[in-house]
């Protein structure tokens, strides 16, 4: 996917969301890195987003990841950011810091340049984790770093909404 073409806004996204969190009851904490907030300010600009928005942190750096999430050498031992298994990771840290149902998460490079990895402008991977956890990683093929930070955030809500859906109605968090 080279741009945003075929994704819902993310305000829509957030919408729906929020709708089916608050219908079961259920919580959510965010952590994002290259979206920078985008999918938390999305669920906050929600009327009553306090029924199911627990909290969330913007991962930009490890110093970050040491002070938000209390990440340690330890814990990132054979792992590194801008992985699926990396921010399934961080999502169920989140999630568990915040008690919450379901915890999101994003690595990537939004660019212009690719990421200290190796990992080139447009490359993130979301997850989310709760009831099951899930990732995908997306490759944007574009180096707009504005742009790619909405596909990023879109990316990673409508991943939410697809799990949303996937689970049985009525579990309560």
């Amino acid at each position: 996917m080279s741009d945003s073409a075929g994704l819902e806004p993310l305000s829509t996204l957030a919408d729906r969301v929020g709708a089916i969190l608050r219908e079961r009851r259920q919580t959510v904490a965010v952590a994002e890195s290259s979206a920078g907030g985008l999918v938390s300010a999305a669920l906050l600009a929600i009327p009553g987003a306090s029924a199911f928005f627990l909290g969330g942190a913007v991962v930009y750096s490890r110093r970050a990841a040491k002070a938000l999430l209390g990440l340690t050498a330890e814990d990132m031992a054979g792992m590194r950011a801008e992985t699926e298994p990396y921010a399934r990771f961080i999502a169920g840290r989140i999630r568990d810091s915040h008690r919450a149902t379901w915890g999101l998460a994003e690595s990537g490079a939004a660019g212009p340049s690719g990421s200290p990895y190796g990992d080139a402008p447009g490359h993130v991977c979301v997850a989310i984790a709760g009831e099951v956890t899930t990732s995908r990683t997306i490759e944007t093929a574009d180096a707009r770093r504005a742009s790619n930070m909405d596909v990023f955030a879109r990316q990673l809500l409508l991943l939410f909404h697809e799990t949303l859906l996937a689970q049985p109605r009525g579990t309560p968090g």
